[in-house]
């Protein structure tokens, strides 16, 4: 079996590991515990996306390559420490060849991964390192147990729905983003409201002044749109929701539209703005460039085991139902 380093492939065994390879002299007793099985999967090469400011992010990384290699898997390690980009060598490696993607990490990293391989629509496992962690499925002591489980079929896929983004300045397609979240049109550091007009279908909708609008799919509305006063929506709708931030007529409200909607909001305030894609990206506006906002072709498949809910994710994340007796 063999790993992938930048642009070359490395012997798993034979050598020394590089940096990005380090053998693990120790494994916990949650790895310990599970011996090499005969088990057959379509999961040969995997995919490690990783926050690297997480503690002891390093020695876990060794524990799950060493994991892997032992169940004669190829790894593909994400190892730099640059702010997410599809266009690192080794992100592309993990786009291009991975079967699986196993992300370490919080929500943040989740949505990295989620637009890294939306184009294959691989599966990806979220492993909780962060905080609130409403994508990830378990803590890092379960990961021994939960591939086990992948490798053998038992798990489920949770399909979320995805967003495709371009920006047009002058009839021209100035940057196109694909966002799992949510797209935040903002005023940027002005301490006043934009202007924007919104449209859906080709159909006027409305003119509005507000701190900025944001359009979020259901899985983002527990992002920043549950901070703006937004619905909860159930991820497994096909929706889109429409929400003002402080908008300055307060009959604006979020609104909801079919998936197969197209969204396009134009600036028409003389500052400009800012355009947020899953508050990872961001690109300024002028006036008159104009945001369409459409269901993506592709999903994001989250692997899911049976015996959790949605609505334990929110009670345990939300914290529903503290202090009542």
């Amino acid at each position: 079996m063999k790993a992938f380093a930048i642009g070359k492939i490395l012997p798993s065994r034979s050598k020394p590991f590089d940096s990005c390879y380090q053998q693990t002299k120790r494994l916990p007793s949650a790895f310990q515990q599970h011996e090499p099985s005969k088990i057959m999967t379509r999961f040969q090469t995997i995919g490690i996306l990783r926050k690297p400011s997480a503690p002891h992010m390093q020695q876990r990384i060794e524990q799950v390559q060493d994991w892997l290699r032992i169940h004669q898997k190829t790894v593909l390690l994400d190892s730099t420490d640059m702010p997410p980009s599809p266009t690192c060598p080794e992100r592309q490696l993990i786009a291009k060849h991975a079967d699986l993607l196993i992300v370490l990490g919080g929500d943040g990293t989740m949505l990295s991964g989620a637009r890294l391989v939306e184009q294959r629509g691989i599966p990806i496992l979220g492993i909780n390192m962060g905080g609130l962690g409403f994508l990830t499925e378990i803590n890092f002591d379960d990961l021994p147990e939960a591939l086990e489980k992948i490798f053998t079929g038992a798990y489920q896929l949770d399909d979320r729905l995805m967003l495709t983004v371009h920006i047009r300045r002058a009839d021209h397609i100035i940057s196109t983003y694909s966002a799992l979240n949510d797209v935040v049109v903002s005023k940027g550091d002005l301490v006043r409201m934009i202007a924007t007009t919104i449209s859906v279908n080709n159909t006027f909708m409305t003119n509005m002044q507000s701190d900025g609008l944001i359009v979020a799919t259901p899985t983002g509305s527990t992002a920043y749109s549950l901070s703006a006063n937004g619905p909860i929506l159930d991820p497994s709708l096909d929706a889109l929701l429409i929400n003002p931030i402080c908008p300055h007529t307060l009959s604006h409200r979020p609104f909801l539209t079919p998936s197969h909607a197209a969204i396009s909001i134009t600036l028409t305030s003389q500052e400009n703005a800012m355009a947020t894609i899953d508050g990872q990206e961001r690109t300024e506006i002028i006036t008159g460039d104009i945001i369409d906002i459409r269901a993506s072709e592709h999903r994001t498949h989250l692997i899911r085991f049976p015996g959790r809910n949605y609505f334990e994710v929110l009670r345990t994340k939300l914290k529903w139902g503290d202090g009542i007796v």
